[in-house]
């Protein structure tokens, strides 16, 4: 069973060549052709050939998400949202600075945030607890590291295209 809870699933592009999925599957159970045809009773060619179409199927997927995501402009569009926030006293000053390390390192522990911020442990803290509560940054625990979260009510600002727009 695929764990299909995240933003990217292999699914989607089985999906789309399910016809081909499922004779490529079939291969792999044929019976072994000849004696060029692998060690064992099944069909060594049928496997090869499934996983070479798995893996083409994997980049492609890769390949639509990167299109959909754009990561390369993730950054600007979650700083653009962090700045509005901020304006709005939605999220307290230097709130930025947290997401931006978490996107550059791929998670923070919690003991460098104060440094980072140029903060008071408390007031770190507090910077932290904020983004937690919006939802944007996750932790395991009070004492693991921060990792950044994908919430779906700010996947049309953060990942436009990603989900159809609701009418």
């Amino acid at each position: 069973v695929l764990d299909t809870g995240g933003i990217w699933s292999i699914a989607r592009g089985l999906a789309r060549n399910v016809r081909s999925y499922k004779s490529h599957l079939a291969q792999c159970d044929l019976p072994r052709r000849n004696d060029l045809d692998g060690r064992g009773n099944l069909s060594e060619e049928g496997l090869a050939s499934f996983t070479r179409f798995f893996l083409e199927t994997c980049l492609d997927q890769v390949k639509f998400m990167e299109e959909l995501v754009q990561p390369d402009r993730l950054r600007d569009r979650i700083l653009v949202w962090v700045e509005e926030e901020i304006r709005a006293d939605a999220l307290p000053q230097k709130a930025g600075r947290i997401l931006e390390a978490i996107l550059y390192r791929g998670e923070l522990p919690r003991g460098d945030v104060p440094e980072l911020l140029g903060a008071s442990d408390r007031h770190s803290r507090r910077v932290v607890a904020a983004l937690i509560e919006r939802g944007v940054v996750v932790s395991e625990s009070t004492r693991a590291p921060l990792r950044l979260a994908f919430p779906a009510k700010l996947a049309s600002r953060w990942m436009p295209g990603l989900f159809p727009e609701q009418r």
